[in-house]
């Protein structure tokens, strides 16, 4: 045996398992990852079922040393942030990676090597990463905060995977941070100040969505998630088939008291959806519907208790921005989520994120309602010489 690095690419159903079950391998290893359902990582890969390959292709690939699998890499181009301007992020010829993982740096020089030399191939001139794989999905690697388990929806990774892609020539593009915050604790009196402001304006209102007609809220919530977010760096549109395909996937999730739409003069113009954090009964099943993993999932579902929550959406329409009436609807919002979440559901801990670094007002919003950051992403990039 020499050791050699074999690096394969896969296709077919076989081998999108090996890909997911070999990822999860690796998530075992760090003391404080979540297994998640292996049925949603197998939709995520699989073309045929995850919308994102509507207006995207990729090439997973797996690392071999000595016939033993030792590490995994996705690299792949979207379309559609092809078409983004370059100043946020993306734009013409700019591929990315993801799905990263490496028994040690030899490993990971070559499973970069290789998705560089694919996307290079497919005409790219630069790449970032790791994104696993839409920038909706799994963005980012963890470079901060890896004492503590991710909440729903949030990746995990161990810190020596940073040195190995910055020694393969990445430098930071952008970093990502999630806030923690008290949930029991009422927000400080210049925020309840302007809530009350807020409920005084006739023209303002903000209810509950109506999960009886999820598949209208849903599409008004990423309605207005495209607009909002239209200008934020790594901003990629969702389809109609990706907002078909999240709302699906959201429901069993969502929790009325925990999620509101506001309107201005009857107009939904903002939003934010909050999130209990299914990872606790995850752990606890072990990521595993069978033999009992299921039963507990769906009394979990019934209605969570001492459940941790996460917000990781949320939006003002663009021709907002910058007013106080937009801070204003995000106060309104957030203060009765959290109200909510606190009685309602017992809850004790919060997380509000991703949020850009660079988002001021979303970060200003974080700092008033006295929560810190507790996690930080970074987004790498390389140009593609």
């Amino acid at each position: 045996m020499d050791g050699k690095i074999v690096i394969e690419p896969i296709s077919g159903k076989k081998q999108r398992a090996e890909f997911v079950d070999l990822g999860r391998d690796f998530a075992a290893r760090e003391p404080h990852s979540v297994p998640q359902l292996r049925s949603e990582q197998l939709e995520l890969v699989n073309p045929d079922k995850n919308p994102f390959f509507g207006h995207a292709r990729a090439q997973l690939f797996v690392a071999r040393r000595d016939g033993k699998a030792v590490g995994r890499i996705s690299a792949h181009i979207d379309e559609l942030a092809l078409e983004m301007p370059s100043e946020q992020g993306f734009g013409p010829g700019t591929g990315m990676f993801g799905y990263f993982d490496a028994e040690d740096e030899a490993v990971a020089k070559a499973l970069l090597d290789t998705a560089e030399a694919w996307l290079r191939a497919e005409g790219m001139t630069r790449v970032l990463g790791p994104i696993s794989m839409s920038v909706w999905e799994e963005p980012g690697l963890l470079v901060s905060g890896q004492d503590h388990s991710p909440m729903i929806m949030m990746g995990h990774d161990p810190a020596h995977y940073r040195g190995w892609i910055e020694a393969a020539g990445y430098a930071p593009a952008k970093s990502l941070l999630t806030y923690h915050l008290d949930v029991q604790k009422e927000f400080p009196p210049i925020v309840q100040r302007i809530v009350k402001s807020g409920h005084r304006n006739e023209r303002i209102t903000v209810r509950q969505v109506d999960k009886s007609n999820w598949d209208r809220d849903a599409a008004i919530v990423l309605s207005i998630l495209n607009d909002a977010w239209s200008g934020n760096w790594g901003f990629v549109p969702f389809t109609p088939e990706e907002v078909a395909y999240a709302g699906k996937k959201l429901k069993p999730i969502i929790f009325e008291p925990l999620n509101m739409i506001a309107e201005v003069d009857g107009e939904p113009v903002a939003f934010m959806l909050t999130f209990p954090d299914i990872n606790r009964i995850l752990k606890r099943i072990n990521g595993k519907l069978f033999p009992f993993g299921w039963f507990h999932l769906l009394r979990w579902l019934r209605k969570p208790t001492n459940a941790d929550m996460r917000v990781p959406l949320m939006g003002v329409k663009k021709q907002l921005h910058s007013s106080r009436l937009a801070s204003q609807l995000a106060f309104m919002m957030i203060s009765q989520i959290r109200e909510n979440a606190a009685t309602d559901f017992g809850a004790v801990r919060g997380e509000i994120g991703w949020i850009l670094d660079d988002n001021q007002g979303m970060v200003a919003i974080a700092d008033t309602i006295q929560s810190t950051v507790n996690r930080e992403y970074i987004v790498f990039e390389k140009p593609l010489a």
